[in-house]
């Protein structure tokens, strides 16, 4: 999936409303024989992290994709 089509849906989706993101979308195939990836996006928030908060295990559709939002844990050191 190319990265600008990421970062448009993620402009137009109404969850991501008030939400920065702080880089590029990184894009990670699980498998290249499933048609299922794994997007990483950085979202610039509160030190109590209010905003990412209200779209962490929402789900919206787009396109022909389904896609759910989950958290991960900072990794300060690996860029």
């Amino acid at each position: 999936m190319d990265i600008g089509v990421i970062e448009n849906i993620i402009k137009l989706t109404h969850i991501f409303n008030n939400i920065k993101v702080a880089s590029k979308p990184h894009v990670c195939n699980i498998l290249l024989k499933l048609d299922m990836a794994i997007i990483w996006i950085d979202v610039w928030d509160l030190q109590n992290s209010l905003l990412a908060k209200k779209i962490i295990n929402r789900s919206f559709n787009t396109r022909s994709f389904i896609m759910t939002v989950r958290s991960a844990n900072m990794n300060p050191g690996i860029p």
